[in-house]
């Protein structure tokens, strides 16, 4: 029996092809695991009205984690046109399989670490090590939306909040409204975890990164929350900043930052700027943690115009398995996979066409494995 059960979901678009790369990889590092298919992706939206079967969410308990590729979303009225003839005007709404993957198993902590690494021509600059820890199951993801807004919601809140007046004469046809929700446990989840991480890994300060001034309840709950837990880690500072602010630093100044810490929607935006910072998202890892599973997958998109061409840049997946095997324990693994990526990158001679080179995906995958030093 393998010592590990590895949910090994690809997806769609190039998410099969950077999972083709990650599995020279593993192999070539011996990782003992079984890796257990998962269905997930556009194909079973428009087949089954479901992106994210049953069969898959029972499969995942019975794994020690998951590695996922990427997946194709659209837009609700371009979801519905894409159903199969059968499924349409069902009544079907289509939503993101890797939010509900996120807030079914409770993966409340996203790591996005955005590191240079040197000979990298896309690098900003070579001394960049940013972490984002961006909170992963609530905020605008919480999907408590309204359109149109039912009578009762509009004035439950226009009763409520004098700040609604101004819009109770408009038609309910022709008001969305989203509700941001941030509860102070997941704001000290995260926040914690982001301490816990720069103490672990030596990094010199933690950001928090929110727009208290504007958003007031919200972003100020998680700015006092951030006061609250840095009691506990006084020899790292924390630094506060607005997230329009910290845009413009990263840009500035980026080698001045350790680990950020936000909410749900800043947190995807910042990775991403940080992401470009150290080469862009082809460069971009992530792992989604909970308590007791976590899905490792890296942040680019499906690309289905690249799909199965073999010509997109794995090295955001080879780093997301990284994170995988650090999750599981293989901490030489992780050691050596870094430092062979690290290699490749540094040689130059093996690059996709995003930095400038001629190099598939399986070329790159092949280089990094045959540099493996195990």
């Amino acid at each position: 029996m393998a010592k590990y059960k590895i949910a090994w979901l690809p997806g769609d678009g190039i998410g099969l092809d950077v999972m083709d790369a990650a599995r020279i990889v593993l192999d070539r590092l011996g990782l003992d695991a079984d890796y257990l298919p998962g269905d997930i992706g556009w194909e079973f939206w428009c087949k089954e009205g479901n992106p994210l079967p049953d069969r898959t969410i029972e499969l995942l308990p019975r794994t020690d984690c998951c590695l996922f590729g990427a997946i194709t979303s659209k837009p609700k009225e371009e979801a519905q046109n894409e159903l199969i003839p059968e499924l349409q005007n069902s009544g079907l709404v289509y939503s993101s399989p890797i939010v509900r993957l996120r807030q079914e198993f409770d993966l409340r902590t996203n790591v996005r670490p955005c590191k240079a690494y040197p000979g990298n021509p896309l690098n900003y600059r070579e001394d960049i090590d940013i972490v984002v820890f961006r909170e992963n199951t609530e905020d605008l993801y919480s999907g408590v939306e309204f359109f149109p807004v039912p009578e009762m919601v509009m004035n439950v809140l226009s009763g409520h909040h004098q700040k609604m007046q101004r819009f109770a004469q408009v038609p309910l046809d022709e008001i969305a409204i989203s509700l941001r929700i941030i509860t102070r446990k997941a704001a000290r989840n995260i926040i914690t975890d982001a301490f816990e991480y720069a103490k672990k890994h030596g990094y010199k300060n933690v950001t928090i990164v929110e727009k208290p001034n504007v958003i007031r309840e919200t972003s100020g709950l998680m700015i006092r929350v951030a006061r609250e837990v840095a009691k506990n880690y006084p020899a790292i500072p924390l630094w506060e900043a607005n997230i329009d602010a910290m845009c413009m630093w990263l840009i500035k100044n980026p080698q001045d930052y350790g680990v950020l810490v936000t909410s749900n929607m800043f947190g995807d935006i910042i990775s991403d700027l940080c992401a470009q910072l150290v080469g862009g998202l082809g460069f971009a890892s992530s792992g989604n943690i909970g308590d007791h599973y976590a899905v490792f997958e890296p942040t680019h998109g499906s690309a289905p115009k690249y799909a199965g061409q073999y010509k997109v840049n794995p090295i955001a997946m080879l780093l997301t398995v990284k994170l995988m095997l650090s999750y599981l324990g293989e901490s030489e693994l992780a050691t050596a996979l870094e430092n062979s990526v690290a290699s490749v990158i540094k040689e130059g001679r093996v690059r996709t066409y995003d930095m400038g080179g001629t190099s598939s995906t399986l070329e790159v995958a092949q280089a990094v494995a045959e540099r493996l030093e195990l």
